[in-house]
């Protein structure tokens, strides 16, 4: 087995804390949950985090952090749904770890995101923008090593291809 990390990317909603989690015990690798991380040292949410200090504050920490945890081994590594866009994180995780986006078409994401106000960047957006906005991020993702298609599957079917 590697000892190079797994990242998992893709948008709010794609699963990548939930995927995490449960691929941690089967791999026996630990999560590491960005956005729990940084909550945890900020005492504070992420939406908080982005109304009180605003989101240069919280992609500067959020780029420390995930910088220092890609230094690590064997770790599952879940970022935030913007971690991916910030090229010193992206080039970081493609030297240290093993990349995985968890791809969903639009729509999904659209009602998965739609159902959570914990998502500061996207919690306003309109279907529209929402749209424009996982278009555009999907050209940053697809640089990912491995994309995984995950429309069709159940979180089993999800993990038995991961592993």
């Amino acid at each position: 087995m590697s000892k190079k990390n797994l990242v998992l990317v893709g948008m709010p909603g794609a699963g990548k804390s939930t995927i995490g989690s449960i691929l941690s015990k089967k791999l026996d690798f630990e999560l590491l949950d960005i956005d729990r991380i940084i909550e945890k040292n900020e005492g504070s949410t992420i939406v908080n985090i982005f109304n009180n200090k605003g989101e240069n504050y919280f992609r500067k920490i959020e780029e420390k952090i995930v910088l220092d945890k890609l230094n690590l081994s064997k770790k599952i590594i879940a970022l935030g749904g913007g971690s991916y866009l910030n090229n010193e994180v992206r080039k970081h995780s493609k030297q240290k770890s093993f990349v995985i986006w968890l791809h969903w078409e639009n729509d999904t994401l659209i009602n998965r995101i739609s159902k959570n106000k914990k998502r500061p960047k996207i919690v306003n957006l309109s279907k529209r923008e929402l749209h424009n906005l996982i278009n555009d991020r999907n050209l940053v993702y697809k640089q990912a090593d491995f994309k995984l298609n995950c429309e069709s599957l159940n979180k089993s079917q999800i993990i038995e291809k991961l592993k």
